[in-house]
This record gives structure tokens, C-alpha cells and sequence, in this order.
């Protein structure tokens, strides 16, 4: 988000406006068009199954903060951290003794890694609007959380490639978000119609993340992803 370049990525990936977009995960040509809706156009991948909004239509940085500061995410919330907890839980179980990790797009109110600090793995913190220190992301960690992020990412082939790196073999990578059941329903989506929306996700897409990166792949709940790096 910029001037056409995202704070999610370091480089400015965007495809040629006047032509068919490369797929942003897999890059893949040629994907096919999937709707003309009143934010801009959506293109679906036939290769890795994600369905993105044209680069065109990415809000720009201002507009993005603006959008997140109307977002109510208090740390200390019960029905929050209750929310928070459906990767949170099946993730703690998961990890070993000192396990140490970062919680990639933060927000403002970091409250994932206060609850899991709480149960005793030691969490770092990265968001490219409200702690852009990236410091963090200079070394690996034992686990990564992404909840409610993937979908934002302007360039998902980068943040994905760059959250493989930060991850130490045998590490978990903790995604979640809304995936995309009923195409039928698009246009409505209330996940979708949030302007910072813009990449959206499947069980065919989690799938495909896993094969590229060779991960095995756990479905704890609804909307939860669970990856093991090998």
C-alpha cells in the first residue's frame, strides 16, 4: 500500500494494469476473471485456486490504517481472546517447552501474543503500520501466527516465501482466516466487501500452500490452518 507498494512486502510485485494479472501466490499466468464488482475486478487462479483483487483496486496506506483504526480489537476482551483462542489453543498444544515465536501483523492491540505469552512461549511482534521494528524479522522462530492477516497481503507469493525463511524446520505456521466456501455468495461477502480484503482463500489454496512449501497440514477448526515445516 503505498504508491502501488504494499507495507506487506518489500518490493513492488504489481502486474502491468493493462493486462491480464499474473496469480500473486503462484504466480501462474492466466488466470481467469471472476467477477466486476463496484471495488474493481477479481481474478481467480485455475493453478492454486486463489481468488484476488486486481492490483488496481489495493487501497493505498492511508486508506488501509484508516480502515484498521475503526477496528475494535482490545487484548483484554473476553469474546476477543475467545475468538483469538480457536488457533491459539490447538497451536499451545502443539508446542514444545520454550518454544519461541512471533506473531506476524500484530495490529495495534497484540493481544495472540499476550495469550500466548501467557501460557509460556515467549512471542515477538511485527506489524507494518504499528510496530514496524523489523528486527524481528532478522532471525527464525519455533512458530509464526498470521490470524486475520493472509487476506490483506498484496503480494502473498512474497509474504508467504518470507514466512517460510523466518520459520525453523520443524516449526508451525499459524493461519487464520475466512475461507471462501460459496462463490455464489461473493458479491455479498461481508469478508470480502472490507476494502482491505483482498486476497481470499479456500481449502484448495491452504492445500496448494502446503505442497509448495512441503508442509503437513492440520485443520484444528473452522477457519484454522495449522502448517508443520518439515
Amino acid at each position: 500500500m503505498r504508491n502501488r507498494i504494499s507495507p506487506w512486502t518489500f518490493a513492488d510485485m504489481a502486474p502491468s494494469p493493462v493486462c491480464t494479472p499474473r496469480c500473486l501466490l503462484c504466480h501462474a499466468p492466466g488466470p481467469a476473471h471472476f467477477a466486476s464488482l463496484r471495488e474493481g475486478e477479481y481474478w481467480r487462479c485455475p493453478a492454486c485456486g486463489l481468488t484476488f483483487l486486481h492490483p488496481d483496486g489495493h487501497p493505498d496506506a492511508a486508506a488501509e490504517r484508516a480502515q484498521y483504526e475503526t477496528h475494535e480489537n482490545d487484548p483484554l476482551d473476553p469474546g476477543y481472546r475467545r475468538f483469538l483462542g480457536r488457533l491459539a489453543e490447538p497451536l499451545v498444544a502443539r508446542l514444545p517447552a520454550g518454544a519461541e515465536g512471533l506473531d506476524y501483523g500484530c495490529g495495534p492491540g497484540p493481544a495472540l501474543a499476550m495469550m500466548l505469552r501467557e501460557a509460556g512461549f515467549p512471542t515477538a511482534v511485527y506489524d507494518p503500520f504499528y510496530v514496524p521494528d523489523t528486527a524481528p524479522l532478522e532471525r527464525q522462530w519455533d512458530f509464526i501466527t498470521c490470524t486475520e492477516v493472509v487476506e490483506h497481503f498484496h503480494h502473498p507469493a512474497v509474504e508467504f516465501d518470507r514466512l517460510h525463511g523466518l520459520l525453523r524446520p520443524g516449526g508451525w505456521l499459524g493461519v487464520m482466516t475466512e475461507l471462501l466456501t460459496d462463490d455464489a455468495r461473493f458479491a455479498g461477502w461481508r469478508y470480502r466487501r472490507d476494502p482491505t480484503h483482498v486476497a481470499f482463500y479456500s481449502e484448495a489454496v491452504l492445500t496448494w500452500i502446503a505442497r509448495r512449501y512441503g508442509y503437513a497440514l492440520q485443520r484444528p477448526g473452522r477457519n484454522v490452518a495449522l502448517f508443520c515445516k518439515p
